[in-house]
């Protein structure tokens, strides 16, 4: 492999982009757009020239993907994803193909200026970047996945799944997806997502995408135990044996520090 950049009197893009002009190599940027782009179906990314300068919003033709919010329509658009053991399988009760139902989402998403994401972000070796990504259907998918699992996860196995999702990200982004401990969270993952069953509706309207209901055959809520009116499943009294026993260090604490004289 030759890395013209690392290896060869080229230093910076320009550099790259006048290389290429002098020898016809035809390259996805020029000088007026010298941004560097990576496109998957998952993503577009967007590093480099102006958007190095994190106190500096974006230009507004950087987007490429994604309708910029303030043009996109003045009603909402809501879509309806099902999900069977944590995967997505339908959309707006239709059937479909994993890369087919991301393609839609992104059409979707994309024209209601959802999945936009500016960030300054920690590399692996040691320096932040400032990137500014288009994730239209991933967005969705991931706001619609988290709603079902509110759902169906107890409180600690939600909880931890979420700690465990930045360990996993982290793997994943160092590069490290063959490792020992990936396959590992993976199969914690895939052990949570055996009750992840059912359908979410989200509303997409200017940039934003907010849940609009959650069903599942496995739902974990319970009315009769979340209501505020009068029901026999939850006597209020029982809270207060916890409540006593969870304040207890904190009480004891209070009275150390008073008799300390500590603030």
């Amino acid at each position: 492999m030759i890395a013209p950049w690392r290896i060869w009197d080229i230093r910076s893009r320009e550099d790259a982009i006048n290389y290429a002009m002098a020898r016809g190599i035809e390259v996805p940027v020029a000088k007026d757009r010298p941004y560097s782009c990576d496109r998957n179906i998952w993503h577009l990314s967007h590093e480099g020239a102006d958007l190095e300068d994190p106190a500096k919003e974006p230009p507004g033709d950087v987007l490429l993907l994604i309708t910029p919010p303030e043009q996109a329509p003045d009603e909402p658009t809501y879509v309806e994803i099902g999900f069977e053991e944590g995967v997505p399988r339908s959309l707006d009760g239709r059937e479909t193909y994993a890369v087919t139902l991301v393609q839609e989402l992104n059409r979707i998403a994309g024209a209601n200026g959802v999945g936009i994401t500016d960030m300054v972000e920690n590399r692996l070796v040691g320096m932040k970047s400032r990137g500014v990504y288009e994730c239209p259907g991933g967005t969705v998918l991931y706001f619609a996945h988290r709603e079902l699992e509110y759902l169906t996860l107890d409180r600690n196995t939600l909880h931890f799944k979420e700690v465990a999702a930045l360990r996993f990200a982290e793997l994943c982004y160092d590069g490290l997806w063959f490792s020992p401990l990936r396959e590992a969270l993976s199969a914690f993952v895939d052990e949570t997502q055996k009750t992840v069953t059912g359908t979410v509706r989200l509303k997409l309207f200017k940039g934003n995408c907010t849940p609009a209901g959650a069903t599942s055959p496995y739902s974990l809520y319970h009315e009769g135990f979340a209501t505020f009116g009068h029901f026999e499943l939850y006597d209020h009294k029982d809270a207060q044996g916890f409540i006593n026993l969870f304040g207890l260090p904190l009480k004891v604490r209070a009275m150390m520090k008073q008799k300390a004289g500590l603030k």
